[in-house]
């Protein structure tokens, strides 16, 4: 008669050292007092928010983006942006009177280095010109949306072996040969 086989657990001592678990900022390395600060700041930014982020915020809301929604005042890694996608990887920063460049520019750098796009629009635009600024957040968008297809077009074609479609739990998926084998 065979052996029967069991389950061991390892002792701390078999397994090399483990890596450093990132509990918050979604793999950013903020510390958690850090990101708290940030997170309050977005809400009083919300709570006084300019009239061109209130007009803008109203358009968005009033639009059906399906799902490329923007969340205002959003909190990305250390960096506080005025409307973010995040499907989309794409931010929208309102450029107003009295902003600091330096750290705009610096913001800016950390989010493109992560794959954010940052798109800057003049807030005394969104009040006076309302449509034109839409019609470029559109196009924006739409750039975004073909840059984020070709990278995916890119990975497949780079890694054939991954592009055999999946079924999911409700049995969507390529057509089954017959007899409900797989092909």
């Amino acid at each position: 008669m065979t052996e029967r086989k069991t389950l061991q657990i390892r002792t701390p001592s078999d397994d090399t050292e483990a890596p450093a678990i990132k509990k918050k900022g979604r793999g950013w390395e903020i510390s958690e007092k850090r990101l708290d600060v940030i997170h309050e700041q977005a809400r009083q930014m919300r709570r006084e928010a300019s009239e061109a982020h209130k007009a803008l915020a109203a358009r968005f809301a009033k639009a059906d983006l399906g799902k490329y929604a923007f969340k205002r005042f959003a909190v990305v890694g250390s960096a506080i942006v005025d409307f973010n996608c995040h499907n989309l990887g794409m931010a929208i920063v309102l450029d107003e009177e009295g902003d600091n460049e330096t750290l705009n520019r610096r913001r800016d750098k950390s989010l493109e280095s992560v794959g954010v796009k940052v798109m800057h629009i003049k807030a005394a635009d969104v009040l006076e010109n309302m449509d034109e600024v839409l019609k470029r957040i559109t196009a924006g968008m739409r750039l975004r949306i073909a840059d984020k297809a070709d990278a995916r077009r890119r990975h497949h074609e780079e890694n054939p072996r991954q592009t055999k479609p999946r079924y999911d739990r409700s049995g969507n998926g390529p057509p089954r040969g017959k007899g409900g084998d797989r092909k």
